[in-house]
């Protein structure tokens, strides 16, 4: 690669690097949005399918979970493919398909089916999430890399505070409507506009710098140079690079066991939000909705702030435990015997904001540590491991619940969960990520 000229100076390459975030991140932010709909509207689903179809909590909890069975066996393969044939030709026919599972999800009829669709809605979207904080490596640095997730992942708060009102009020207005119950209404509707944006990712989407039309020759210098200087730097610091390395890295492991903390909080909430709004505050799915809003409207805020933060300072380490703490402290807090309603709500909302300020930070751990092969391997490993508390979490959560009728024991173990998150976080970053300069 050529020298890039010195004309191209700090404010050619800001706004340079402004032209990607603009013309990408919009984009991947509506999709994730979509995704993340898809993935839990199963939630204000439920407070109408679970009567119809005399489901208990945990046969619900479990079918809510396995979804990151499918998840979990498919997400390694899915993110080297994609490496190999392209973003845009790997993640489009994935929203396409994943819009059909998901407003299929409408004909369920019992458990068999219900586990059946949700385990296979786990399969297809597989590919989405690690791909794209794959692809973001394709163009971002580590020095813009968590505030780019930040703003990624502030689709998963901000698609609780769209779908919560959207969601109430097809359950409040559409039962009967076509001879269908609102809860097939529900997963009809917000299935649909995945499979269009799929459509338009196929030619939206592109797969690199080097192959982006819209940037000129020198603003593609700019942007490969930079990657490649990083990917240098990695190298001779004894970075992992090789498929197999993202396996043997000590570090990759005890991320795993992070993310399986901070995933369990978060579909925690995800799952079992509306439920909690329900037995504590009012049975209205309209009002349910609305008030859902006001955690995930703050949890979008919050980690906007803390992802910025953390790329201003270079510090990961203390922002992701102590993200994680807050988890902890939320959920310890709505665990009280006798908490009111409202109280158990707002101690969620604390939670909540944790659980997306740790995510905000979280994705600039392990791709400091890898990159090449081992950075697509490692990405999706640690998501496939850690999502797996997408599984466990609402499971037993519902069984508790069943066992219980309360969701203080659930919320408890949800505390302890974090807690933990936050003691290996402090580990595996003092050891790993220090050394590389890019922790506290």
């Amino acid at each position: 690669m050529s020298t890039i000229p010195l004309a191209t100076g700090a404010d050619f390459e800001a706004a340079t690097y402004r032209k990607v975030i603009w013309r990408l991140m919009p984009y991947l932010f509506l999709c994730y949005i979509l995704a993340y709909v898809d993935r839990v509207n199963v939630g204000f689903a439920k407070l109408q399918m679970q009567q119809d179809l005399r489901m208990s909590d945990s046969v619900y909890g479990l079918g809510a979970g396995i979804f990151f069975i499918g998840y979990f066996f498919f997400e390694v393969p899915s993110n080297v493919i994609m490496q190999r044939v392209g973003a845009r030709y790997w993640i489009g026919p994935i929203m396409m398909v994943w819009g059909v599972v998901s407003s299929c999800t409408m004909l369920v009829r019992g458990a068999t089916s219900f586990y059946a669709l949700r385990f296979v809605l786990g399969v297809v979207e597989s590919g989405f999430f690690p791909g794209v904080i794959l692809y973001l490596t394709f163009w971002f640095t580590s020095r813009h890399r968590a505030r780019m997730v930040a703003v990624f992942m502030s689709a998963v708060p901000l698609s609780g505070v769209v779908a919560g009102p959207i969601s109430g009020w097809i359950l409040k207005s559409m039962s009967g409507a076509g001879h269908l119950r609102a809860w097939q209404w529900l997963f009809l509707v917000e299935g649909i506009p995945s499979f269009f944006a799929g459509m338009v990712t196929l030619y939206f989407l592109t797969d690199s710098p080097a192959k982006a039309a819209w940037l000129d020759d020198s603003e593609k210098q700019l942007i490969l140079a930079r990657l490649q200087e990083e990917d240098g730097i990695k190298r001779r610091a004894g970075g992992s690079h090789r498929f197999g390395d993202a396996f043997r890295n000590p570090a990759v492991w005890l991320l795993c066991v992070a993310y399986f903390g901070i995933t369990s909080g978060n579909y925690g909430i995800g799952f079992w939000l509306p439920q909690v709004i329900k037995d504590g505050i009012t049975s209205n799915p309209l009002i349910i909705g609305w008030i859902s809003v006001l955690p995930w409207g703050a949890a979008a805020v919050a980690m906007i702030l803390v992802g910025k933060h953390s790329d201003a300072t270079g510090e990961r380490r203390w922002h992701f435990a102590l993200s994680c703490l807050l988890i902890s402290a939320g959920f310890a807090l709505s665990a009280i015997p006798g908490i009111t309603g409202p109280l158990r709500v707002a101690a969620l909302a604390l939670a909540t904001i944790g659980i997306m300020s740790a995510h905000a930070v979280f994705w600039a751990l392990p791709t400091a540590l890898l990159s090449g092969t081992a950075a697509a391997a490692g990405i999706a490993w640690i998501n496939s491991v850690g999502n797996l508390g997408g599984y466990a979490s609402p499971y037993v959560v519902g069984t508790i619940r069943d066992r219980t009728h309360s969701m203080t024991l659930a919320l408890a173990a949800l505390s302890a969960v974090a807690l933990v998150s936050a003691l290996v976080g402090l580990s595996v970053t003092r050891k790993q990520v220090v050394n590389q300069g890019l922790g506290g």
